[in-house]
C-alpha cells in the first residue's frame, strides 16, 4: 500500500469520527444532512459485499467493517438517537435524482454484468455524488459549523488523496481504474470551491453569497419541483 491511500483511508476516517464526535458531543444533528449519511452508508454496503466471499487483508478487512458501523452509527444517531434534532426541513434534496441516474450507469459501465460488480460499480458512482444534499443543505441554511467545515474538508482531502494513490499505481503498476479514476474526479470538482474557501477564510466562510458554484447553480436553475 502507498503513502497516498494510507493518508485518503486516514482521512475519510478522520471525517466520519469528527461528525460522530460532533453529535455525540452537542447531543443534536443540526447541520447535518441525514440524507447524505443514508447515501455514504448505502455506498458502503454495496461496495463491501464481497467481505463474505473475498480476503485481501486484515487491514482491508478491519477498515471495511470500521466503515460501515460508522456509517450506519452515523445513521442511527441522526433518525433514531437524537431525531429531535434533525433539521428535515432544510434536508430536502432529492435523492431520486441522484439515484436513478446512478442504477442506470452502474448497468450500462461495469466491468462484469454480475450482482457484485453492479452493486460494486453502483457504490462508486454513488459516492460521487453523495455529498451533494449537504452541500445544498449548507447552501440552503447560509451557515455551517465549524465542525461541519472540517468534516467536509477531510472528505475532500480523502478524495484527493486517493486521486494521487491512482496517479501513484499507474506510475509503478501500470494500473488504472477508469471508472473509479472517473467517479472521483467528479467527487472532488464537487469541493474544490468549498477547499478554496475553507484554506483561504477558515471558519469565516459564507456560505449565502460564497456557496460552491455548482451547488449555487442548481438552487437556481432548478425547476420548482426539485429538491
Amino acid at each position: 500500500m502507498n503513502i497516498f491511500r494510507l493518508a485518503g483511508d486516514v482521512s475519510h476516517l478522520m471525517a466520519i469520527i469528527i461528525l460522530l464526535l460532533k453529535i455525540w458531543k452537542t447531543r443534536s444533528c443540526a447541520g447535518i444532512s441525514g440524507k447524505s449519511q443514508i447515501l455514504f452508508a448505502l455506498v458502503f454496503t454495496t461496495r463491501y459485499l464481497d467481505l463474505f466471499t473475498v480476503y485481501i487483508s486484515a487491514y482491508n478487512t478491519i477498515m471495511k467493517v470500521v466503515f460501515l458501523v460508522m456509517s450506519y452509527a452515523t445513521v442511527y444517531l441522526v433518525y433514531v438517537r437524537f431525531k429531535e434534532t434533525n433539521d428535515s426541513e432544510n434536508d430536502t434534496f432529492r435523492v431520486e435524482f441522484l439515484l436513478v441516474p446512478v442504477i442506470g450507469l452502474s448497468f450500462l459501465e461495469n466491468y462484469a454484468f454480475t450482482p457484485l460488480e453492479i452493486l460494486w460499480t453502483f457504490s462508486i458512482f454513488l459516492e460521487a455524488v453523495a455529498i451533494m444534499p449537504q452541500l445544498f443543505m449548507i447552501t440552503k441554511t447560509g451557515e455551517a459549523e465549524t465542525i461541519t467545515t472540517h468534516y467536509l474538508f477531510f472528505l475532500g482531502l480523502y478524495r484527493a488523496l486517493y486521486i494521487a494513490n491512482w496517479v501513484w499505481r499507474y506510475n509503478t503498476e501500470g494500473f488504472v481504474d477508469q471508472i473509479a479514476v472517473v467517479s472521483g474526479v467528479v467527487q472532488t470538482i464537487f469541493y474544490c470551491d468549498f477547499f478554496y474557501l475553507y484554506v483561504t477564510r477558515g471558519e469565516k466562510i459564507s456560505f449565502y453569497t460564497e456557496a460552491p458554484n455548482i451547488i449555487c447553480f442548481l438552487k437556481q436553475s432548478r425547476p420548482k419541483h426539485w429538491f
